[in-house]
């Protein structure tokens, strides 16, 4: 509770107990709502993909879990752009009452700084972070036509190569360029805006490969459309047990999707271990359980502190890559 010095030569006996009255309630000078209350209402949850994504899917799935615990509506909103920037910043700036969440790619604050400007750069510190989520593995696929079906395949090729990404920013953009940097191959990037037209292009041939979240890719995989050649996460991918990781075949390029679900900084501890406490029970349902599988999703259920940590360390590992080797994700060099 914040602390008002006495004021007894201003203050009457009226305008004390209505001072009392707003302080008990936290809403003196646009102050925080009492959070013992905690939820007062329908808790939003603010996703920066468009519908229908990875991440749009995974809110969706936490939110119908962790309303039940909560016994609230928890309402999705997608406020796609600049890679959920815009949406981070916007909930960032929402009062620190718990009733306005997010949900956070590690993208966003460990990779798209490497390719913006600092006025334009999410900082995770500006954000309380309630828990993480899951670990989305990126794998690198072939075209059918390309003729590639192993990644010595892609190396050998002496020759220029289109390969597409995700967008400028992402997960999928590091690991290739870095890849193909480690590995001596000239590529030309076809930035796409998401997983979906990336993979499209790949189908049809408009680029030869494509750095993808599994998820997306898998259907096509599996019904032999396209060629995983690596995945990029530290270990080999349990759904895909029979593709090497990109260690494996000697590229240090771990580099996987993470999410987690954020608060506005300065959230109170009581509205923090209520969410996480709700956000627990979802993670052990069996619904949240098969969704995970289904989506090709790994549990990264590590908690917040944790979370910061971890994202922290691959931040500062990614900007080493990305200067050891010379590149511009932003595409101005």
């Amino acid at each position: 509770m914040m602390h008002f010095p006495t004021r007894r030569a201003v203050l009457g006996a009226t305008s004390a107990m209505t001072l009392l009255a707003l302080t008990a309630c936290g809403n003196v000078a646009g102050g925080s709502t009492d959070s013992s209350k905690f939820p007062s209402g329908p808790i939003s949850v603010t996703v920066g993909q468009a519908a229908g994504g990875s991440t749009d899917l995974i809110a969706r799935a936490v939110a119908e879990g962790a309303s039940k615990t909560l016994g609230t509506p928890m309402p999705v909103v997608n406020k796609p752009g600049a890679n959920g920037a815009l949406a981070t910043k916007e909930v960032a700036g929402k009062p620190a009452d718990g009733q306005n969440l997010l949900l956070v790619t590690a993208s966003l604050v460990t990779i798209t700084p490497l390719a913006v400007t600092a006025e334009e750069a999410v900082n995770i510190d500006d954000l309380d972070i309630i828990t993480g989520l899951s670990q989305d593995d990126y794998v690198l696929v072939a075209s059918t036509q390309s003729g590639f079906k192993t990644i010595k395949d892609v190396t050998g090729a002496g020759r220029n190569i289109t390969f597409g990404t995700t967008g400028v920013g992402t997960g999928s953009q590091l690991a290739q360029t870095v890849l193909f940097k480690q590995a001596n191959v000239q590529g030309t990037d076809v930035p796409f805006d998401s997983g979906k037209p990336a993979l499209t292009a790949v189908l049809g041939n408009q680029v030869e490969l494509a750095t993808i979240q599994l998820g997306e890719a898998m259907p096509q995989i599996q019904a032999g459309k396209v060629a995983p050649l690596l995945v990029f996460s530290e270990e080999r991918n349990t759904f895909l047990p029979d593709v090497p990781t990109a260690k494996e075949s000697r590229y240090d390029v771990p580099v996987a999707q993470y999410r987690a679900v954020a608060a506005p900084k300065g959230t109170s501890q009581v509205a923090k271990d209520k969410l996480l406490a709700a956000f627990k029970e979802t993670f052990k349902s069996e619904a949240y359980q098969e969704f995970n599988k289904k989506n090709m999703l790994t549990p990264k259920e590590i908690s917040g502190e944790e979370v910061v940590t971890q994202w922290k360390e691959y931040a500062a590992k990614y900007k080493s890559l990305v200067e050891k080797y010379d590149i511009s994700l932003s595409g101005t060099k």
